[in-house]
């Protein structure tokens, strides 16, 4: 509903009024950024979480497939006395060939597999490395996360005693509102928070920066309740 044209407004109320409403959407923001900042910080625990858990699993499969190297090594180990010792009973020099033949394939996939052996060893010791790494850095990561969480926590409990001691100065500033305009001003503010008000700034409105006529400025000197052209913001001097 419009208001009459002739309600008186005074530019320091409206100033007042502005003024908590943006202190209000600065402390809100503040509040809701708070379990963001928290979220954010819970993501960085998990990665390095998610980083430890990985390098485990890195050290884990290497040292089964190494586990399993050094089992089929010592089944060939098993194997070679074995043939050997079937050298003595050789029924013919053919047979005796051939199990030198064996003997000699099985030790040389013996000594290729051994060099695979000690690196996957190396290599195991490197995965550890790591895990002692990743393990330091979630530890850091965590007792970061702790600290700023008492830290955001605590800045939460100042920021909602500022709002509720703001909230309380708006309620009496708004007990002041013309009551021609009282109905009007609770739609506005409900619906665009502090942007139903604006500051004259340069003769423009300082909400859209739409260029204002000398007219409505003069209106606004003499008190009257004066809304911008452009975005239906109600105008004051700053």
């Amino acid at each position: 509903m419009a208001v009459d044209n002739k309600t008186q407004f005074e530019s320091a109320l409206l100033r007042r009024l502005h003024s908590l409403l943006l202190q209000i959407g600065d402390l809100e923001g503040q509040l809701e950024r708070g379990p963001r900042q928290i979220k954010a910080g819970e993501s960085v625990v998990q990665a390095s979480q998610d980083a430890l858990d990985q390098a485990k699993q890195a050290v884990k499969a290497a040292t089964l497939a190494c586990d399993e190297k050094q089992l089929q090594l010592k089944t060939r180990e098993d194997r070679i006395e074995d043939l050997k010792a079937k050298l003595n009973t050789a029924s013919s020099n053919k047979e005796f060939d051939l199990l030198k033949e064996q003997i000699a394939a099985d030790e040389q996939a013996n000594s290729v597999q051994s060099d695979e052996i000690f690196e996957g060893l190396e290599r195991i010791d490197e995965l550890q490395e790591a895990v002692v790494v990743a393990e330091r850095e979630l530890a850091e990561k965590t007792a970061e996360h702790k600290k700023r969480v008492e830290q955001v926590e605590n800045r939460m409990v100042v920021v909602q005693a500022d709002l509720d001691h703001v909230r309380n100065e708006l309620a009496k500033a708004e007990a002041e509102v013309p009551v021609a305009a009282r109905s009007e001003y609770k739609r506005l503010t409900e619906g665009r928070g502090d942007e139903a008000l604006a500051p004259i700034e340069d003769d423009s409105c300082g909400g859209c920066n739409q260029t204002l006529t000398t007219q409505m400025v003069d209106r606004v000197r003499l008190g009257f309740l004066t809304h911008c052209p452009a975005c239906s913001s109600w105008l004051y001097l700053p």
